[in-house]
This record gives C-alpha cells, structure tokens and sequence, in this order.
C-alpha cells in the first residue's frame, strides 16, 4: 500500500479519497476546514502545506478546478515541488489546459519526480460508484506506476498518449458532452412545445439511436427539474475556454462548443454558475418562453 497525499476534496475528491482509503492506502491532505467526517474517521491526516503533504508521500494526487489551482499547488509557495522526494508520482487528475500540463510535467521530471496526467469523466455518480473514465496521459514508466491507484478510483483507464494528451482526450470529452447536453435540451423543449409527454418521449428515445448517458441522467434531471450540481455549469464553462482556446492555437471552427458556451454564460449570469450543467435548459426555455412540461 501507498503514503498517498490526495490534495483537492470536493464533490469529486472526497470519494475518491474514500476508496482510496477503504483499498488501505494512507492519505494526507492539505488542511482546509474542517475535514470530512468520514475521511476523518478513517485516518486521514491533514498537514499544513502541500510541500508537508509531499514530503509525507510516496505519490501526489490532485484534483482541483482549474489551471492556475494546480500550477499554486504544485508550485506555489510551500507547494508540492518543495518537498518532492525523488521518484515520487505526481497525478493531476484535474480537467486542466493540455500546453501547461506539458510544463508542468517538464518541470516536475526536471525535478525527480513522475507526473502523469489523469484527468476524469462520470461525475459525481462515477466518483461515488468507483466507475471514472480516467483518460492518461504519461511515460510508459508513468502509466505502469499509476495504474494500480487509478483501478481503486475508475472503470475504464486508457492510456492515451505522452504529457498532456490525458488533458486533450477530456477537452475533447467535454465538447462532446456540452453539445449532447444540449442537444437533449433542445429535443425535450420541442417535444414539451409541440404538447407531447416529454417523460414518455425521453422513454421511447431510450429505446432508439438517440439513447446515451446523457439523455438518460441529464434528461431526468431536465424534466424533474432538479439542477444540484453533479458538475457546476461553472466548472463546464471552464472546460470549454479551454477547447476555444486550443481551437484557436489549432486555427479550428468550434461552432457548436461556442453556441453552447453562450448558452452557459446565460445561465450563470442568471446566477446559475452552480446550477448543474443539464440547466442549460433555463437558458433554452428563456429564448422559447416555455418550460418544459408546463
């Protein structure tokens, strides 16, 4: 078993810290609050900074909203790099920009450690279920080491390439998820205006070519109208910056992921920006002036 240091305890983290704990490794975090009573009641050990909890460790772990959270811990005064012991392994499991997970990984192999970036996909429900897509990117020596802790935390663990392309597969995965949120939005909006049993409709269009994940979870939620976030608009919003931006460097048209980034922006600046990301049907029903099932 591993002296893991998991930095990062939010609606993803916490149970992944958890199963991490219940598979008998040791986790130090970094004190934050009040600790999770259930992370607490299971030994784990809080520390004052990310360099202490580096020391404490065989291998990193973090899971924290965006670029610059990572580059801080990492980083940042008292950060991670402070106290890396040689050959320690350092997973980013964060959705971060592809170009500075490249950085961030020169910087920490310069300085003897083993980064990997693996960043995820499920939501909440994956996170609680242990059934993560975790998308790699690593040395060949970074995916055999990281690979034991990973099968703790996800179901299907892909190796997709060097620094950087576990970043690139979850922007890509984001695009996708966005555009067929919306696209399930914009079907139960037409099918509740036309007068038709949007549960009725989501039902038989399970049974068909349209049937995903999405319509299935995010359709529910759409029609029960419940909107508690699994993944914040906020944090959805952030993913897609990060394929605009990368479209530009690549000179690509995104013409879909730009619409549905407008789409969040009208939510959160309806105070949505915690809303769960299957609100982008507030925004829909504001242009139709309907709400689905009503």
């Amino acid at each position: 078993m591993s002296k893991i240091g998991f930095i990062g305890l939010g609606i993803m983290g916490r149970p992944m810290a958890g199963h991490l704990l219940d598979a008998g490794h040791t986790l130090a975090t970094v004190k934050r609050g009040a600790l999770d009573e259930t992370l607490a009641s299971r030994g784990m050990q809080e520390l004052d900074s990310p360099k202490a909890v580096a020391e404490a460790s065989e291998v990193i772990i973090t899971m924290v909203p965006d670029t610059p959270d990572v580059e801080e811990v990492l980083f940042g005064e008292g950060g991670v790099i402070e106290g890396l012991k040689p050959g320690t392994l350092v997973i980013d499991m964060s959705s971060i920009a592809p170009i500075s997970t490249q950085e961030f990984a020169r910087r920490i192999t310069e300085a003897g450690g083993e980064y990997v970036d693996a960043p995820v996909s499920g939501g909440e429900g994956g996170a609680i279920n242990a059934a993560l897509t975790i998308m790699v990117g690593a040395t060949d020596e970074g995916f055999r080491r990281a690979t034991p802790i990973l099968e703790v935390v996800g179901k299907t663990i892909t190796h997709i390439g060097g620094h950087g392309a576990g970043q690139t597969c979850k922007v890509a995965n984001q695009i996708v998820v966005a555009l067929t949120i919306e696209a399930v939005a914009e079907g139960l909006l037409f099918a509740s205006r036309a007068g038709a049993d949007v549960a009725k409709v989501r039902e038989s269009l399970l049974g068909g070519l349209a049937q995903s994940k999405i319509l299935d979870v995010h359709g529910e939620r759409m029609i029960q109208r419940t909107f508690d976030p699994g993944f914040k608009i906020k944090l959805h919003q952030k993913d897609l910056n990060l394929a605009l931006e990368g479209a530009r460097t690549l000179n690509l048209s995104l013409p879909g992921t730009a619409n549905a980034q407008q789409l969040f922006q009208a939510c959160a600046a309806n105070g949505g920006a915690d809303w769960d990301h299957a609100g982008i049907l507030r925004a829909l029903e504001v242009l139709a002036d309907h709400e689905v099932g009503r």
